[in-house]
Formats: C-alpha cells, structure tokens, sequence
C-alpha cells in the first residue's frame, strides 16, 4: 500500500471530502479586495498658486539670489501646477515656526473628510472594521494617530490596529502587506487603511539646497481604502490583489543617506534629498522588478528577454551588440500606476521600462495637479486611470512605489469590474491633460535670471507680487 493509502486508510469518505472543502476554502478567504478608496481634496483656501508660492519664497530670509534661481528653476522644471494644496499654517505666514497642532489639524482635515466619505458611499459603519492601518511617516503623536481615528469614529475594542511612521512614499504598499498577512490567517475580515504625510512639521525654512528641493515637491493630501477578504463582498469589490513584493537597500549606505530627515547646519528640520537619490532609486527600482517580474509575465516574454539577454553577452566582444534588452512589462500588464516622486522619478522609471507617453500620462498629470503626496500618491494616480474610463473588467495594473530607507514596493491588482468613476479628479478631469504643463512661475519671477549679482541683489522695497 503506498504512503497515501497508508495515511487516509480507514479515514471515512466524508472527512476526506471535509478535509478538501477546508483547503478550498481557506484558500478563497485568503484573497485581499479592494472594495473602494477616497482621495483627499482640500478645499480651495490652500490651494497653492504660482503668486502665493512666490511670497512664500520670498519671506525666506535666509536665502540670497543664487538659492531663488535655484527654486525658480527647480519649481519651473518640477511639473509641478498652480493647484496642488499646502498645510494651513502656511498661508498663515508660520511656516517657519509650525506648532503640534497644526499637524495635528492638517491630518484631523483630512481624515474627517476621507473616512467619513468612504463609509458613508459604501453604507458600512465604523463598527464593521476589524483592521486598522495608517501610515504617516514623519508625524508622531501621542496618543497615534491611528488611536485618533478610533477615537473619532468610535471603532471596536477588539479592533487590530498598526501605526506606522517613518516608511516615506512606499509605505501605502508595506499597508497592504499588513492586511494581505492578516487575511491569509482570518477569514470574513474588512480593513481600512488610511495614508497620508503631514507636511506642517517638516516645511523647510532653510537654505541647504538638498533640502529645500521638498518644498517645491511635497504636497498635502491623503487617501483611505476599505479592503475585504470576505466572499459576499466580493461582487462589489474593486480590484483583487494579485502578487505583492518589497524590496529593501537599506544596508547599503548610499541608499540609505539619499532621502533622509535631519536638520542642517542652522538646526532647521528639513527632508534632505542626495544627489545620489536616482541611482538608489534605479537600483531598488530594478531589484524589485527581478523579483516579481516572473510572477505576472508570460513566460514568452521571459523566454524572449532571457534569449535576448544571452545572445547578447555572448557577442561581448562584438562592437555591434545593440541595444540593451529591456523586458517589456505591458506583455502581462495593462497599466502602470507609478508614484508621482517628481519628473526625474517618472522619466527614468519610463526610459527604463520603456514605458509610452500615454503609460506615463497619469503620473505626470497626477504630479502637476496634486503635487507628490507621499504614500497617497499612487492613489491620486489610480483615480485619474478610473476617471479617464481606462480601467476595464480584467485589466492588470502593476503599483510601483519608492520610499526613503531606500525601498522600492511594488504589487499587481486584478481589475474586477468596469471602472468609471470621477473621484477626487471629476470637477477637473475634461481639462486634462492641458496642451502644455509649461508652470507660469518663470513668467512672473523669471526677472531674477537678469540679476547676476548676489551681493547686490534685493527685493525692491515696493515690490508686489501679484
């Protein structure tokens, strides 16, 4: 008798059954469904225009002619449009002395807003949440801010709750891992994760130029998304995740010091940003894809590439070997939803994948309109795909993140039913993309390119900006 008859012999054949219909159906439990998400639109009163970033700038009195031609230009060349949003306290002229309280109030804005939005469309109460993620990395309170949100909506007791800071722009994917490991382990459970950055605390009042790079990138904003795994919720929900991998270079020390926070030589607190920043990002970039590059495509593709690749180091010594190989994702992918980490982010992510302009379009228009809202970025760039009606039953979308530590994340969701909703960019969508993202800030400060002279160099007593 072989070892299989060995160990079900005797066994009756409805505990075998039992034993089949368990395995099944832990693993239909197992799956992680997106069943809706809420992006954040502050209201008008912080949208940051071309004129009012100018007088910010120009309260900075630590700055001197070389460093405004340096933000003209960084701002002018960023991608960056005249309505993303800023914190409060910055329209308030305190961005250089922010309280506790205004990062406080910057996220209690958001997530009174988002939150209360997704469970009131999708009729669910706060009460029928079992998981709670948030993630904001460089805002720590006390009580968490994740203890806030239970408070506010008045949550379970019982209720599983993480809290984390200090992931930067990748962390909305490390989330999903948390609750992607909690479902393969519960059954029937719904989970909201709220991510988001308070920019209040970290505004740079500085002039190291690695530093205040940020303040031309970093935008306010955040997104919440409810997820299940359980099976009758299933017909409504929105996307199923597929694969999900994480990739880390945190030891090596290049990667570790291109995107860091600390304070400059003044004790100013800023988030620092190294030249060295697109080679960690390239590097983590490419390690990640080798990982679940096998995972989503054909294997004619991979075939293909590994042929390619190989007939290519053979001809090592060739002075006609052409061109590098480059793997091409859209054999096993419909769309890329890439984070917004600013122009050069998106270039070179484009140049790398080979990647079209109509694949890049969310991510570029996301960036000018919303600005980079760290780990919320992806989703403004989902619901510009959703609003465009690019999102059909059966699609694949891969997620591709970078995050200081230096990290690159990235997972691959199932579209499951035909998307077409405005969200966050309905009032706008029509109007994008615009003819030319040309940002009119060299139009009304490009009289600063004239002036050579930094010892010399003043704001006329009477000069307004308007």
């Amino acid at each position: 008798m072989d070892l299989f008859s060995n160990l079900f012999y005797g066994l009756p054949l409805y505990y075998l059954l039992y034993l089949i219909w368990k395995i099944i159906d832990r693993k239909k439990h197992q799956n992680c469904y997106i069943l809706d998400y809420e992006c954040h639109k502050p209201t008008d009163d912080r949208m940051l225009s071309t004129r009012f970033s100018g007088e910010i700038i120009w309260r900075n009195k630590h700055l001197g002619l070389n460093e405004y031609k340096f933000l003209l230009k960084s701002v002018v060349s960023s991608g960056i449009g005249e309505k993303t949003y800023a914190p409060r306290m910055v329209f308030y002229g305190r961005e250089a002395s922010p309280t506790y309280e205004d990062g406080i109030l910057e996220m209690e804005e958001f997530f009174h807003d988002s939150i209360g939005n997704l469970f009131k469309r999708n009729k669910i109460s706060p009460g029928e949440i079992d998981v709670l993620v948030v993630n904001i990395s460089m805002l720590a309170c006390m009580p968490s801010m994740a203890a806030r949100i239970i408070n506010y909506y008045k949550l379970r007791e019982d209720i599983k709750v993480y809290n984390i800071t200090g992931m930067g722009c990748s962390a909305s994917l490390i989330s999903i891992n948390i609750i992607e490991s909690i479902f393969k382990n519960e059954k029937n459970k719904v989970a909201l994760m709220v991510t988001s950055e308070s920019l209040s605390p970290n505004w740079y009042s500085g002039n190291d130029r690695s530093m205040i790079l940020s303040n031309c990138l970093f935008r306010s904003g955040g997104c919440a998304v409810l997820l299940t795994n359980k099976m009758a919720l299933k017909n409504k929900a929105m996307f199923k995740l597929k694969q999900l991998v994480r990739t880390h270079h945190g030891a090596k020390d290049e990667a570790y010091d291109s995107c860091v926070q600390r304070e400059d030589a003044q004790g100013n607190i800023g988030f620092h940003l190294d030249k060295t920043l697109p080679k960690a990002a390239t590097h983590a970039l490419v390690d990640n894809l080798k990982q679940i590059a096998p995972l989503i495509l054909p294997v004619r593709e991979l075939l293909r590439f590994s042929i390619t690749l190989f007939v290519r180091k053979m001809n090592w010594r060739s002075t006609k070997r052409g061109p590098k190989p480059v793997i091409n994702f859209k054999t096993g992918v419909d769309h890329i939803c890439l984070h917004t980490g600013g122009k050069a982010v998106i270039d070179g992510v484009g140049a790398n994948l080979n990647l079209s302009e109509y694949d890049l379009e969310p991510a570029r228009m996301t960036l000018h309109r919303f600005g980079n809202t760290s780990a919320s970025s992806l989703w403004y760039v989902l619901g510009y795909m959703e609003a465009k009606k690019r999102l059909k039953k059966g699609d694949k979308m891969l997620m591709i993140s970078f995050g200081a530590g230096f990290k690159c994340n990235s997972c691959l969701w199932e579209v499951l039913r035909d998307l077409g909703d405005g969200n966050v960019w309905k009032d706008c969508i029509d109007n994008y993309p615009p003819n030319t993202l040309v940002n009119p800030f060299l139009e009304k400060f490009g009289w600063l390119h004239d002036h050579e002279d930094p010892d010399t160099f003043s704001f006329p007593d009477d000069y307004v900006i308007s």
